[in-house]
């Protein structure tokens, strides 16, 4: 794996790089300009959720990756959605005193280099909580490859979210996530 040493991993203000996160998403994720426009408003409401964390990767002033979360709320929309599916398969309290990682995207030329990986467990180690909790494509990907080797396990299968054709999976991982050769690392050591 090659590591990226021209591009620093650092906080953001989500408000203010919201368009450019949503740049990043779209390219990433193949949002249409109409979903990027919903997501906008999102995105900023986000922002002024209390506990939320916002990394940017940033390379010569660009945005080539971000991630946010925030601990999770079950008032929160996403939370209403996931719960019935947890419930039924025992895991209601992974909505309770967890960091939700909300956003992961990187640009699809810097994706396999470590950046995902690098986003998510800065984003985890800051946010001062035990556990973390996320939703990802239901499918064998990428990125449900790179959850499972930090420690990430399904909570539930064949998530369905509205206005979405595919089911996603809700996956659960104990903080501080796992490292490349499988252990968890203590939190403080870097």
């Amino acid at each position: 794996m090659e590591q990226l040493t021209e591009v620093t991993v650092q906080p953001i203000d989500l408000a203010a790089w919201a368009p450019y996160a949503l740049e990043v998403q779209a390219a990433a994720f193949g949002l249409s300009p109409s979903e990027i426009a919903v997501r906008l408003h999102i995105v900023g409401r986000h922002a002024l959720q209390p506990g939320v964390v916002a990394l940017g990767a940033m390379r010569a002033g660009r945005l080539v990756g971000f991630g946010y979360g925030m601990p999770n709320l079950r008032e929160h929309w996403w939370s209403t959605v996931i719960e019935p599916y947890l419930e039924a398969r025992g895991h209601g309290d992974w909505l309770d005193d967890v960091f939700a990682v909300t956003e992961l995207h990187v640009l699809p030329e810097y994706q396999g280099q470590g950046l995902g990986s690098t986003l998510i467990r800065s984003l985890c180690e800051r946010s001062g909580l035990s556990r973390s909790i996320l939703s990802a494509i239901d499918a064998e990907t990428p990125a449900r490859r790179l959850y499972r080797s930090l420690g990430y396990r399904d909570l539930a299968r064949a998530v369905r979210f509205p206005n979405t054709d595919r089911p996603y999976a809700v996956m659960g991982a104990r903080l501080p996530l796992l490292d490349r050769a499988g252990y968890s690392r203590p939190a403080n050591s870097r």
